[in-house]
């Protein structure tokens, strides 16, 4: 949008030089994004946002410059009217929800011709080209108020009647760029006792346009319903600056001023006289009321700022404030201010006039820890974890084809049938996640996706023994091709598999504070195994057999997937976190061979270390691993070698190497006991 320095200087006694003036315009939002000097004037052109139509006019950007520089908004009221005359206009509103207000004034005895010099020269200082008199007053208005107006020439309206209504079908107008335009219901329009003279808020109609052998207009204030303009406006292919404002909403409270304030420009310029004035609906706009807290306002914003100085500025915001309390204020918003809806924004307005300059710079509070009471929290940490290993989110219908769990090796008895589907695809609640998945993985290997890993986190549904719906969360992991490792000559690449589920089911694992030795992986077939947390079931592995490959129309893949209960995983999870600095002393590790029984699970045996390192080493014991796992010619057949790596480290002092093979020594005393270990 465009105005001049000399019109803002209309109604704000300015005293910084221009661009001192659009440097504080653009750090309290109101971007100037270039400044021109014309005729003696200087032409800002500033970038509004969508959410402040209020900016959409030199009045309102004025009060801006006034809030700023603690000035007072200078408007001049128009002088009242007089008792008009006996002349009858008829106006008919047939939707109030399209028109909350209707203004009409006809002024008599114009005589329509250029404009005077001064205002041909503000219209094309801000690039609107003059036509004559009549126009460029209702397009200075709407640019001083951003209030849109338009005249019609009274004696073309039939039966001198104005219907605001949607057009009938089949109904066209030809608009003022000599258009025939067809027109919808879909669209509002000014209309006359025979057919539509204007598309509302948009653009006015050839036939009542106003010219030189005009002697009577009829001029419109009102209020049109922004969607159905903005709709109306798409529809035909449209663009205006009254159909800008109309979309993004302007203030009620400002109808009859405007139009006042054109109509007796009009009497001034073309020596016409005002003789009938008719109104439909209400400029009435009911009081919208916020209450503000000093306590907030510092929290947010992390400074003082003084009672006087909140209420001065909501105050030259056109605000009406009260104090409840010694830091409570009611505050009233000004009709013109549609954004301002929560305490919140009061907030942004005091911190835009006080100045972000002396806002002074802090800190952020970062609370590195997810809530986990929130469910949303948590799902949104699962999928960031999943998403950092290179999965991606899916996200598929809970309504599925009957038995189509049965095609990816899932029990169907518990399915729950919908009463009225929609379609046979549709046709069940689903049990499981992996048929989706599956379904999921077809498409896009269809797309010639060479490599296929996905997620989901989603409800499935299930019949229980006392046949009541049980609703639970599930997670769902699949894979499917490879990802290429070697692009030389000999290219190699590296085939999805159960291997990798369990990866990423590791690394999931261990992001959610559960111990390495507290999951195991049970493996009750080659196609099928079972995932356990704390002894507990939480989920499954499954490979796609042939035949449920076939299904899904996937051919020469293997797929592969898991499907976790969330509820029971999360519940065996350790979600809170405790971060330590880096150890400031060299660790030390140390390797110990052990020969142990083939049935007793390593993890079990990392959990025997890590507990005798909490109770006998003084916290000294830092990290404890498998590195190396064999068996051979040197090892019974009953039994398996694993090379254990375990650290020590202080962080108050350097270790000492007796101190070192002390503590390990009375480790691998531990493990003989307790496991039988022979030592290699």
């Amino acid at each position: 949008m465009k105005i001049t320095y000399n019109w803002l200087k209309d109604f704000v006694a300015i005293t910084l030089a221009p661009r001192e003036l659009a440097e504080r315009l653009t750090m309290a939002g109101l971007e100037v994004v270039s400044i021109e000097e014309q005729r003696g004037d200087f032409i800002f052109e500033i970038e509004i946002t969508s959410n402040r139509p209020d900016w959409l006019s030199v009045v309102g950007i004025a009060r801006e410059v006034a809030a700023l520089t603690n000035k007072t908004l200078k408007l001049s009221e128009p002088r009242p009217l007089l008792k008009t005359g006996r002349h009858q206009l008829a106006i008919e509103v047939q939707g109030k929800k399209d028109c909350p207000l209707y203004t009409a004034k006809l002024i008599e005895g114009v005589k329509v011709g250029p404009s005077p010099q001064w205002l041909r020269q503000r219209l094309e200082l801000i690039g609107c080209r003059s036509i004559n008199s009549i126009v460029d007053i209702t397009n200075y208005i709407l640019f001083e108020w951003g209030e849109p107006l338009h005249a019609f020439d009274f004696d073309t309206l039939q039966a001198g009647t104005i219907i605001v209504r949607r057009a009938q079908k089949e109904e066209k107008i030809v608009t003022i760029d000599g258009i025939e335009r067809q027109l919808t219901p879909d669209v509002l329009v000014i209309a006359d006792a025979s057919s539509p003279v204007a598309v509302a808020g948009v653009m006015g109609g050839r036939k009542t346009e106003v010219g030189e052998a005009t002697t009577r207009i009829l001029l419109e204030a009102a209020v049109f319903n922004p969607i159905v303009v903005r709709r109306g406006r798409r529809m035909l292919g449209l663009e205006s600056e009254s159909a800008y404002r109309f979309e993004r909403g302007v203030d009620i409270a400002i109808v009859q001023e405007a139009s006042l304030r054109a109509a007796r420009l009009i009497e001034q310029v073309t020596g016409g006289t005002i003789s009938a004035v008719k109104n439909a609906g209400t400029a009435k706009v009911p009081t919208r009321r916020i209450v503000l807290e000093a306590t907030h306002l510092k929290r947010a914003l992390a400074v003082e700022i003084p009672a006087g100085t909140i209420k001065g500025i909501l105050e030259r915001l056109d605000c009406e404030v009260k104090a409840i309390s010694q830091k409570k204020y009611a505050v009233d918003i000004p009709s013109f201010r549609q954004d301002v809806k929560l305490e919140v924004d009061l907030i942004e307005e005091i911190a835009r006039i006080f100045g972000y300059g002396r806002i002074p710079r802090t800190i952020p509070r970062i609370k590195p820890q997810i809530d986990h009471k929130d469910d949303t929290a948590v799902h949104r940490s699962l999928k960031e974890i999943l998403i950092g290993l290179g999965l991606n989110e899916v996200v598929t219908y809970s309504l599925v084809e009957k038995g189509r769990a049965n095609a990816a090796g899932q029990d169907t008895d518990k399915e729950i049938a919908i009463a009225n589907p929609l379609s046979k695809d549709q046709a069940v609640l689903r049990t499981t996640l992996l048929p989706s998945l599956a379904q999921c993985v077809a498409y896009n290997l269809r797309q010639k996706q060479p490599y296929i890993a996905i997620f989901e986190i989603a409800h499935t549904y299930a019949l229980d023994v006392t046949v009541k719906v049980q609703e639970r969360y599930k997670l769902g992991v699949a894979l499917c091709g490879g990802r290429l490792l070697w692009l030389g000559k000999d290219r190699a690449y590296d085939e999805a598999s159960l291997l990798h589920i369990k990866g990423i089911l590791e690394v999931l694992f261990e992001r959610l504070g559960i111990e390495k030795n507290a999951y195991r992986f049970v493996m009750k077939s080659t196609y099928e195994g079972e995932v356990y947390v704390h002894g507990a079931l939480v989920g499954t592995l499954v490979a796609l057999r042939k035949e449920a490959l076939e299904k899904f129309d996937i051919k020469n893949k293997e797929v592969v997937e898991a499907e976790i209960d969330v509820k029971t995983l999360l519940s065996l999870a350790s979600l809170k976190r405790r971060f330590a600095p880096f150890p400031r002393m060299p660790g030390v590790t140390r390797d110990t061979t052990v020969i142990v029984k083939d049935n007793i699970p390593a993890g079990e045996i990392l959990g025997a270390i890590n507990r005798w390192g909490t109770s006998n080493s003084e916290g000294l014991l830092q990290g404890v691993e498998i590195s190396k796992y064999y068996k051979g010619e040197q090892i019974p057949g009953d039994a398996k070698g694993l090379t254990i790596s375990c650290t020590y480290c202080s962080s108050e002092r350097t270790l000492t190497d007796g101190e070192i093979n002390s503590l390990h020594a009375q480790l691998v005393d531990e493990l003989k006991k307790i496991f039988n270990a022979t030592i290699r």
